[in-house]
């Protein structure tokens, strides 16, 4: 069964001030969101290319901080029941951090279908964190539940240290965990808002890799969520994409850092992809519109974007790729 004991009060309490801070920052951008304008949608219809028909049609809903996928009245597709496992990461032990919902719940979900036990990171979404366990126990496969905030290196280090002493060994580190929060004028980005940002998103993902380098051998791999603002930028996401563009590079300086350990890493770009995080950053109205103005029209479901980190985490299918910023865009942007 999956456990979320010992994770030791304080976590909980830092997390839960944590979740109540990103509260307040989103208030005050939906203050300013008040009385905007609606979005354009796109004209031509939306593209499928994948073994089953994905959602176009979004609602207009807004969620709360840090973002609830059981909110969401259009659920996410985690998953992938046309995906056989074929035992690419068999015995192994992951991490993923963001396990709660959306991609990293598919990833989740995914790598247990591979043969992975996998340690749940997540902020402090319990009943979601809870749902994600379900799905990986049904593939057969051990859950761990961890509440707690990345920004704070000790949480990191005990709950890397945790892991690794119930497991005997750790694998795989997925860094997904993120912050996002819109502001439309640089003028708005407000210095706490700033710092959420890039402590969440950037120092967050050092200080898990920092975390569980002492316990990954020859072999183990470490895969950072990227984003495509991290490479084409955003104009109303200056901070976000600041921060995934610094992820990009720091999955490339850290994949060549680790080389001769024999350690690998790389980096996911998704595009759009539908999961509590937009609804929890955009009004209501903007939300309906999300992804419409991608290559494919629509945003991708997180399902068709968790194989790619089976990809970049399996040793049998990626062992000689290092370095990699993988994009998953639904096609050619910019």
């Amino acid at each position: 069964m999956a456990s979320s004991k010992n994770t030791g009060t304080p976590d909980k309490v830092r997390a839960n001030r944590t979740a109540a801070r990103q509260r307040q920052l989103q208030a005050a951008i939906d203050r300013k969101d008040a009385g905007a304008g609606v979005g354009k949608s796109g004209p031509k219809k939306a593209v499928q290319a994948g073994a089953r028909t994905q959602p176009v049609r979004l609602p207009a809903q807004h969620l709360a901080k840090p973002g609830h996928e059981a909110e969401l009245e259009l659920k996410p597709r985690f998953e992938a029941p046309g995906y056989a496992g074929s035992g690419k990461l068999a015995g192994m032990v992951a991490i993923v951090t963001g396990a709660d919902s959306g991609i990293g719940r598919a990833v989740a979900v995914l790598f247990a279908r591979e043969g992975a036990d996998v340690a749940i990171f997540y902020l402090n979404e319990h009943a979601d964190a809870r749902e994600t366990a379900r799905w990986v126990e049904k593939e057969g496969r051990t859950a761990v539940l961890v509440p707690g905030d990345v920004r704070d290196p000790a949480f990191c280090n005990r709950a890397a240290r945790r892991i690794a002493r119930r497991f005997g060994r750790l694998d795989v580190l997925v860094n997904n965990a993120a912050f996002q929060l819109h502001a439309d004028r640089l003028e708005d980005l407000a210095d706490d808002h700033l710092q959420e940002t890039l402590q969440t998103n950037v120092a967050g993902y050092v200080h898990m890799a920092r975390a569980c380098l002492p316990y990954m051998d020859n072999g183990a791999c470490i895969v950072n969520t990227g984003s495509q603002t991290g490479l084409f930028g955003s104009a109303g996401l200056i901070d976000y994409s600041a921060s995934k563009g610094a992820v990009h590079a720091f999955t490339k300086a850290l994949a060549s850092n680790l080389l001769e350990r024999g350690i690998r890493v790389n980096a996911v770009a998704p595009g759009p992809v539908w999961t509590p995080f937009n609804p929890a950053d955009r009004p209501a109205r903007d939300v309906a519109e999300f992804g419409k103005d991608s290559a494919m029209r629509r945003p991708a479901q997180p399902e068709e974007v968790a194989p790619a980190f089976v990809f970049l985490a399996s040793p049998v299918m990626s062992s000689y790729v290092n370095g990699a910023v993988l994009p998953v865009l639904g096609g050619p942007t910019g």
